[in-house]
């Protein structure tokens, strides 16, 4: 695990070392350079030694030097990978290093190198005798790669902020992701906050080409969501995803240092626990979150928690917070997130304990998404008559009552809960002068979306979606970079591409579990669960937003929020304040994740834009 850097431009390269040292949070155990002057190339980063101690420094060549690489992530299945290579005649110079892997496989297959890996990963590779760059990112998103390619020069780095040391990349905003952003509380790929960067999109791959100074960018991995295998009972299948999953946790666990679990108190965290239980590993390490004060211990899984600890024998770490801690670190936060972001922040504070302990800690992240999707098809699965409350339940908060009339012929993406529909949007929130840069509707973006899985099943559609979007861009954006920012890596293995393509394989209803939610997954890890598990309702790593906004917030919120601030600021309209803190903080309305949104956002903008 590491952070990664590069250039192609002989204008910029002594650039290369600064760009490199700001990611220093991603690998301070270790790092490297390399340059190619003659052809204005550099490569850099910095390592967080997780596998092969000794022997993994990056940038890494092969045995005539005409290929380098810099990566950053893992690749689970390198061993049987580098048993491959060896019997075809390879010579590798290290132990066991799942990067010199790399070079070997692109080597022998070229691009289609890619679909041997098994892991999370970012890479680049510079081939001098072909003179071009190749990248790619893994096929669910777990690992950024952020590029800018601009008059003949190009740049990637792991972390946005990066990129803009360089003096050619302007910080001039895109006005369509900050439109996305207001609805979505993120910003989806391909593109970013700013105009001259760019994101690779989950499951894609590049290549720069040193003579023509041009960029393709090419799709390797598509979840295929109509693959659907009917001849299997309920039991089965459950059968089948448990083997599954003990092998996506064995291939995860690969390391040559210690591993702990993040432990939420919910079915996902709790299952790994227990697999990893049983499997032998000992002095398994657990770690949770709660919070202090009384009004805010409705938040907590804590209890649950203890219990799953229990079971198991895990050595256990409770994180307990209160709001001063929070508004102490949101600055910081901001600055690791690298783009405005509108979600939850509590796992900043496990990360930050785990990383006392050691350097790798799995995750449930993903859990949801392959089993339940949270039930977010079930509001398609509903009656005309109920689309029309929930339309009028939401046009009587958002005074825009084109919804109503919309829930007759009800838009496949509604199940995201946008807190900003683009009417709301372009009569409340933005600068009239703002108004002609956005090109897109976000209701129409996500619709693309639906369409594009050409599922025949609401259910399945709803997944194809969260994958595309918000599993990739908003959950796995923050488990990299609050783990990063703490010199951890988080590994996610309910999202090794195996399982999940298994899993896509059931019949939609029996996958989400039928009538109950989750209900399949449940029986299937029932005994790895202590039983007050079985009948909790999911809570979740969330934070009590709507008791701190009119608390410890509220006077910041107002600030920055004020009709003079933001006249000045030029991006959003005066008429926030009227509309939305006013009736919010009289009790009248309740914004507190329309507040929320446009707080961070502010945040963000005063740390990357002044």
């Amino acid at each position: 695990m590491c952070g990664i850097v590069g250039l192609a431009d002989k204008s910029s390269l002594d650039f290369i070392s600064r760009m490199n040292d700001l990611l220093h949070h991603r690998g301070p155990d270790d790092y490297g350079e390399f340059r190619d002057n003659d052809n204005g190339i550099a490569l850099a980063m910095k390592r967080l030694s997780i596998i092969d101690l000794d022997g993994g420094k990056q940038p890494m060549t092969n045995e005539d030097k005409s290929l380098w690489v810099v990566c950053n992530g893992e690749i689970y299945n390198s061993p049987e990978l580098r048993e491959r290579l060896i019997n075809k005649g390879h010579k590798f110079s290290t132990k066991n290093s799942d990067t010199e892997i790399l070079l070997h496989l692109y080597e022998d297959k070229g691009v289609d190198m890619l679909e041997d890996l098994n892991g999370m990963f970012a890479f680049v590779i510079y081939d001098k005798k072909k003179k071009t760059l190749f990248g790619a990112r893994d096929r669910i998103g777990i690992k950024p790669f952020y590029y800018t390619a601009k008059n003949g020069k190009f740049a990637f780095a792991s972390e946005l902020k990066s990129l803009l040391l360089l003096p050619w990349v302007s910080k001039d905003i895109d006005y369509t992701s900050l439109y996305h952003y207001i609805s979505l509380q993120f910003i989806p790929s391909p593109d970013s906050i700013f105009c001259d960067i760019k994101k690779l999109s989950a499951g894609h791959f590049f290549v720069y080409s040193l003579s023509s100074r041009q960029i393709s960018v090419k799709k390797y991995w598509e979840l295929n969501v109509n693959n659907i295998v009917e001849n299997r009972s309920k039991e089965e299948w459950k059968d089948v995803i448990k083997k599954k999953l003990k092998e996506s946790v064995k291939r995860w666990t690969l390391s040559d240092v210690p591993i702990a679990c993040s432990l939420s108190g919910g079915l996902d965290s709790s299952a790994l626990v227990g697999i990893l239980a049983e499997s032998g590993i000992k002095d398994i390490r657990t770690y949770s979150l709660g919070f202090e004060a009384n009004e805010e211990r409705n938040y907590n899984e804590l209890p649950l928690a203890r219990k799953v600890s229990e079971k198991w024998g895990t050595k256990h770490h409770e994180v307990v917070l209160d709001s001063n801690r929070v508004l102490c670190d949101l600055e910081n936060m901001v600055w690791h997130l690298d783009e405005p972001y509108g979600g939850g922040l509590p796992s900043w504070y496990i990360y930050k304990i785990i990383s006392n302990d050691v350097k790798v800690a799995l995750t449930g992240t993903g859990g949801d998404e392959l089993f339940s999707n949270y039930g977010k098809y079930e509001i398609h699965e509903k009656p005309v008559l109920y689309k029309y409350s929930i339309a009028l339940k939401k046009a009587l908060k958002t005074r825009s009552f084109r919804e109503v009339v919309d829930s007759f012929n009800f838009p496949s993406g509604h199940f995201y809960h946008s807190y900003f529909s683009d009417s709301f949007k372009d009569r409340v929130v933005f600068d009239n002068n703002k108004r002609h840069l956005v090109k897109v509707s976000t209701e129409k973006y996500i619709q693309e979306i639906w369409e594009t899985s050409a599922a025949g099943d609401s259910r399945n559609a709803v997944a194809y979606t969260d994958f595309k979007l918000q599993l990739p861009e908003e959950f796995l954006l923050v488990t990299d970079r609050f783990s990063m920012a703490h010199s951890v890596e988080a590994r996610t293995p309910f999202l090794d591409h195996t399982l999940v393509e298994t899993v896509f394989t059931m019949p939609p209803f029996i996958r989400t579990g039928g009538n109950e939610q989750k209900s399949l997954f449940k029986e299937t890890v029932m005994n790895l669960l202590p039983k007050e598990l079985l009948n909790v309702p999911k809570k979740g790593f969330v934070l009590p937003l709507d008791i701190w906004i009119k608390k410890d917030l509220k006077n910041k919120i107002q600030d920055i929020l004020s009709p003079s601030h933001v006249k000045n600021q030029r991006i959003f309209s005066t008429s926030i304040c009227e509309k939305i803190l006013k009736p919010h903080f009289s009790g009248k309305i309740n914004y507190t994740q329309q507040i929320w949104t446009l707080f961070m956002f502010q945040l963000w903008h005063a740390k990357y834009c002044n």
